[in-house]
């Protein structure tokens, strides 16, 4: 048979195919311009916007319901009545941060407080050396609460949990169940009782203790976004595995973290002390759920790494402001409840839809 006459050999499959393949050159997708996209995108970038403009508008809710609240007068009661709630969601944001969290910090606030109180009053220290070894317990006690999270490996909760009723205990004890009347304050240490001065201009009137939330948050915001340790911070909270590998000593960082925030939940003691002219072992009890409501409403990610101390103080004042605009409006107690509870959750599935946004 002639070479002509044989038939050709058959081109294989894969040939086939790529004659039935697209030609069409690759096109890369472009990025999701949609509102709802770039507004995610936005908010997860400028998280304190929220706050503020949650806190602009309802202001102006409760200034147009209640006729009484746009006063010089209610506006710095709501100041006041927040000051101590502020300062401990500061202390809480240090914390959260780092994906943790501390239900012990009103108790370390009381006990601190006790331990000034007892020393300037009952012992006769000088006011500020009773101050500063009150600052010292209280930094022991977050330095405590690090060590059982970092090297005894303990859920942050479980070991808050516990040391709260710990802590609870050597407060009662040590006070004997007892109040430091503020008239015994004043006459051996008036200088505990400071923080609750004022300072009036026009109808305004300002405590101390305001401007030290205000000061105390501007240093830990400037720690927070200007410094190293305040990166490493960050980091912890946002990934632990690879802020390890990239040389951060996780347990060193979470031990200053729980003890920095107990100094600053001691200071709020003192601030407390001024805040309402004496000094109770049962007084701020509900401080603990308080600042992390503030701290949540504040844009600060339970799940760490993303927050800040300012919204965290933001978030203090819109708890103040609806529990004060729904008393002038008449709102009974628990729906006062009922509104801060929605906060919360709101604020929580905010977070959840900023975290799935594309960053």
């Amino acid at each position: 048979m002639s070479d002509q006459s044989t038939p050709k050999k058959p081109i294989n499959e894969f040939e086939a195919g790529l004659d039935k393949a697209d030609k069409a050159v690759a096109a890369f997708a472009q990025d999701d311009r949609s509102f709802t996209h770039v507004l995610r995108k936005f908010l997860r970038n400028y998280p304190t916007s929220i706050p503020a403009l949650v806190l602009l508008l309802s202001v102006l809710f409760f200034g147009a319901i209640a006729t009484n609240f746009m006063t010089p007068g209610t506006l710095s009661l709501v100041l006041k009545q927040v000051t101590v709630t502020g300062i401990v969601a500061v202390a809480q944001t240090l914390i959260i941060l780092t994906a943790g969290i501390d239900l012990s910090v009103g108790a370390i606030l009381v006990l601190s407080s006790i331990i000034m109180g007892k020393l300037a009053v009952g012992v006769g220290l000088p006011p500020f050396l009773a101050v500063s070894i009150g600052l010292f317990f209280g930094g022991l006690m977050g330095w405590f609460n690090g060590i059982l999270v970092t090297y005894v490996k303990l859920p942050p909760f479980i070991v808050t949990l516990g040391t709260l009723s710990i802590f609870t205990a050597l407060k009662l004890w040590y006070s004997a169940s007892q109040s430091i009347r503020g008239s015994d304050i004043r006459e051996v240490a008036p200088s505990i009782l400071w923080f609750g001065n004022s300072i009036r201009f026009g109808g305004f009137q300002i405590t101390y203790g305001v401007v030290a939330l205000l000061l105390l948050a501007l240093l830990v915001w400037y720690i927070l976004n200007h410094t190293a340790w305040g990166r490493h911070v960050h980091a912890i909270g946002d990934d632990p595995d690879a802020a390890m590998l990239s040389g951060i000593r996780i347990n060193r960082t979470l031990i200053q973290v729980y003890a920095f925030a107990g100094v600053i939940c001691a200071f709020g003691g003192w601030v407390a002390a001024g805040r309402v002219g004496s000094i109770s072992p049962i007084g701020f009890d509900d401080v603990n759920l308080q600042s992390i409501t503030a701290v949540v409403i504040g844009g600060t990610s339970l799940f760490g790494g993303r927050g800040s101390v300012v919204g965290s103080v933001l978030g203090a004042i819109i708890v103040g402001v609806f529990t004060t605009g729904l008393s002038l409006a008449g709102v009974d107690d628990y729906w006062q409840q009922f509104a801060a509870g929605c906060l919360v959750v709101t604020a929580v599935a905010l977070d959840q839809w900023l975290r799935r946004a594309t960053k």
